[in-house]
C-alpha cells in the first residue's frame, strides 16, 4: 500500500524508536488518523502487516483509546470539556450552546461535514476553564459568544488563533511564590536550548557526569526529600535505588506526561516553556541507574507539546546533551517521545508501560514492581514530569537547599493548579507546606464574587474534598494525609457556597465510570452503578436508602481493584457522602436546593 510521503516517513521513524515493533502501534494509529481523519480497515491491515501483527491485535488496541476513530469526523472536530474545573466555570452551558449552534449532538457530524462535536473529559486546561479543543488547538476562558466567533472563523474556512499558552501559567509573580522549576516561564524563547543554557541549563548534568557517581546522585536526591509529584508522593531517590545494579537487562527511564487527573494542568507548561529542564532531569536519572534509553509518554491531547518536546530533543542531540559520549563522559543516553491516544488509566505506571508496548492500557498485578520488571520486562524508573524537572535544581544547588524549601520530609516546591471559583485561576509555584487558605485568598485572589468558601479538592479529582473549616492546613503530603485527604497531583479546585455537592459527586463519578478500563469487576461495575444512582438522585428520584448504598458501593471498590482507579473513584465519593450527607437528604423532596425552584432539575 502506498502512503502519503509524510505518513510513510513518520512510520519509518517510529519503527526505529523501539526494540519491539509493536510499541509503534498507538502512535501509528494516531498519525494515520491525522492524515485520513479516521482509521479504516485498509489502514488497520497495513499497520498490522508492518508490525507483524494480525488485524485483531490492531483492532482490539484501537478501540480501547478514546481519541481513535473508526469513522470519519468533521473537518473541524470540536471537543468541549465539562469536567470539574470547566463545569464550575460554565462548561456545561458551553456544551449545551455548542450543540444548539452546530445542530448536532455528542459524536455527531454536521450535514456539510465541516463540524463534528464531542463532549470530553479533562483536557488539561483547568486554569483556563471553560476550554475547548478544535483539532488539537486549545481555546480557553470561553463564553458562548467567544465560541461562536471561533466557529464562525472555521465556517468561513479560516483557522482562528489558539491560546498561545496555557492560561494562568504566565502571570505576575505573587510575593509568596518560590520559582524553581517555573523560573524560566515567561522568558522569551525559553524552550530554546541557547536560552536554557544562559539560565543555568545543563549545568546540573555537567556536575552529575563529571563530579558525581551514580550512587551519589541517588543519595543527593534522597536527601533532598523530593517526593513524586504525580500523586503518590513516593520518595524519588528511594524509587531509583530499587533498580538492581547488576541486572544484565537494559534499563529504561520513562517520564509520565500523561497528565489526565481532573484539576491538573502543571506538566503542560513545564514541557511547553521548559522542555530542556525535563530532558536534563531524565539524563541525570539515566546516569543514576546506568540507563541508556528514555521515553516521554505524552497524552494524546497535548499534540503541540509533543512537537515542542521533539524539537527540544533534536536540539539536545545537536549540542551533545543526548546521544553517545555525552559531554565527553563516556555516558550514552537516547531519548524520544511517545504519544498516548486518550486513556486516563495510562497515567498509572504499569498501564502506561503496557500502552508503550503497543497494547491496551491495562494495569499489571504487582509485585514485581517496575524498578525490577518494567518496560519490556526490564528494570524501569517512571517519574512524573514535575518530579524529573525538579532534579536539575536538586543536583545543581544541593539537596540541603532543596529540602529546606519545604517542611520535614516534604522538600522543595510544588506547582499548584488553582481552578474553580477563584478570582485568579492559575499555576503557582509555592513552597511545600504553604497554607491552603492563604493560597486561595492571597495568591488566587479569593473566592469569586465575594461568595463564601464551601469546599476544596486539594490534589485533583481523586482526593477527598475538604470542608471550608478544614482548609487552614499546610499543603504537604503528610499534613493532608493526617486530615484524611491527599496532596495528589496539586490540582486545587475551589468550590463556593452555591455548589451542589451531589451534582459535584455525580460529575466526578461520571469521569471515573468513563475512564475505567473494565478489567476488574469492582471498578467496572462500581463506578457505573454509583453514577446511575447519583444521576437519578440529582434528577429528583432519590430514595433515603440510596445514601448509605452509595457509600457502601464506594467502600466495596476501595482497596479491591488491580490499580488505584477504583480508590480514586471511591475516596472522593465517600468523603462527600460523609461530609455533606445533609445535601443528599435535602434532595429527597425531588428538587436540588441549589437550583431555582422554577427551573427543572437537570436543566
Amino acid at each position: 500500500m502506498t502512503l502519503p510521503p509524510r505518513l510513510e516517513n513518520k512510520f519509518s521513524e517510529l519503527l526505529k524508536r523501539y526494540p519491539v515493533k509493536r510499541s509503534a502501534l498507538v502512535p501509528m494509529l494516531l498519525y494515520t488518523q491525522d492524515v485520513f481523519g479516521y482509521i479504516g480497515d485498509e489502514m488497520v491491515a497495513e499497520i498490522a502487516r508492518r508490525l507483524d501483527l494480525n488485524t485483531l491485535q490492531v483492532t482490539e488496541t484501537l478501540v480501547y483509546y478514546s481519541m481513535l476513530r473508526r469513522e470519519p469526523a468533521g473537518r473541524c472536530h470540536v471537543q468541549v470539556c465539562t469536567n470539574i474545573a470547566c463545569k464550575l466555570r460554565g462548561g456545561e452551558k458551553l456544551w449545551e450552546h455548542a450543540q444548539k449552534r452546530l445542530g448536532v449532538g455528542h459524536k455527531q457530524t454536521s450535514a456539510d461535514g465541516v463540524f463534528s462535536l464531542e463532549e470530553v473529559e479533562c483536557i488539561g486546561a483547568c486554569t483556563g476553564a471553560p476550554a475547548v479543543q478544535v483539532n488539537y488547538d486549545f481555546h480557553e476562558n470561553l463564553t458562548p459568544e467567544k465560541l461562536d466567533k471561533i466557529l464562525d472563523e472555521f465556517q468561513a474556512g479560516r483557522k482562528p488563533s489558539p491560546a498561545p499558552y496555557i492560561i494562568g501559567s504566565i502571570h505576575e509573580r505573587h510575593p509568596a511564590e518560590a520559582p524553581v522549576i517555573s523560573r524560566r516561564f515567561g522568558i522569551p524563547n525559553s524552550r530554546k536550548i541557547d536560552v536554557y543554557r544562559k539560565h543555568e541549563g545543563y549545568q546540573a548534568l555537567e556536575k552529575a557526569l563529571n563530579e558525581m557517581t551514580p550512587e551519589s546522585i541517588i543519595e543527593e536526591v534522597k536527601k533532598s526529600n523530593l517526593r513524586g509529584r504525580g500523586g503518590a508522593g513516593f520518595p524519588a531517590g528511594m524509587k531509583w535505588s530499587f533498580v538492581p545494579k547488576d541486572s544484565p537487562k537494559p534499563k529504561y527511564i520513562i517520564a509520565n506526561a500523561d497528565e489526565s487527573e481532573p484539576g491538573t494542568c502543571k506538566d503542560r507548561p513545564l514541557m511547553e516553556f521548559d522542555p530542556h529542564q525535563l530532558i536534563e532531569g531524565m539524563v541525570i536519572a539515566g546516569r543514576s541507574v546506568n540507563s541508556y534509553q528514555g521515553y516521554i509518554y505524552v497524552r494524546g491531547e497535548y499534540r503541540y507539546v509533543l512537537d515542542i518536546m521533539d524539537e527540544a530533543i533534536r536540539e539536545a542531540y545537536e549540542h551533545g546533551f543526548l546521544g553517545k559520549n555525552i559531554l565527553g563522559s563516556g555516558f550514552n543516553f537516547d531519548l524520544c517521545t511517545h504519544t498516548g491516544a486518550g486513556a486516563y488509566e495510562c497515567g498509572e505506571e504499569s498501564a502506561l508501560m503496557e500502552s508503550l508496548e503497543g497494547k491496551r492500557g491495562y494495569p499489571r498485578i504487582r509485585p514485581p514492581f517496575p524498578a525490577v520488571v518494567g518496560l519490556y520486562g526490564c528494570p524501569t524508573v517512571i517519574n512524573n514530569v514535575e518530579t524529573l524537572s525538579s532534579v536539575p535544581s536538586v543536583i545543581l544547588k544541593g539537596a540541603e537547599w532543596y529540602a529546606n524549601l519545604g517542611p520535614a520530609r516534604n522538600g522543595g516546591t510544588r506547582l499548584f493548579c488553582i481552578s474553580g471559583h477563584v478570582n485568579k485561576p492559575g499555576i503557582y509555584e509555592l513552597p511545600m507546606g504553604f497554607n491552603l487558605l492563604r493560597m486561595i485568598n492571597e495568591v488566587a485572589g479569593g473566592v469569586r464574587g465575594g461568595k463564601k468558601l464551601k469546599a476544596v479538592v486539594p490534589g485533583g479529582s481523586s482526593t477527598p474534598a475538604l470542608k471550608a473549616e478544614e482548609c487552614d492546613i499546610p499543603m504537604d503530603f503528610d499534613s493532608l494525609a493526617k486530615a484524611g485527604s491527599m496532596l495528589g497531583s496539586g490540582g486545587v479546585v475551589v468550590l463556593d457556597e452555591d455548589t451542589c455537592m451531589v451534582d459535584f459527586a455525580r460529575r466526578i463519578m461520571k469521569f471515573y465510570a468513563h475512564e475505567s478500563c473494565g478489567w476488574c469487576i469492582p471498578c467496572r461495575e462500581g463506578t457505573s452503578w454509583i453514577k446511575k444512582i447519583l444521576d437519578r438522585f440529582h434528577a429528583g428520584g432519590g430514595r433515603a436508602e440510596d445514601i448509605p448504598l452509595i457509600d457502601e458501593a464506594a467502600k466495596n471498590m476501595f482497596g479491591r481493584t488491580f490499580c488505584p482507579l477504583g480508590d480514586a473513584a471511591a475516596m472522593p465519593t465517600m468523603a462527600i457522602v460523609k461530609k455533606w450527607r445533609h445535601e443528599f437528604e435535602e434532595h429527597l423532596n425531588g428538587r436540588c436546593p441549589y437550583k431555582p425552584l422554577d427551573v427543572p432539575v437537570g436543566v
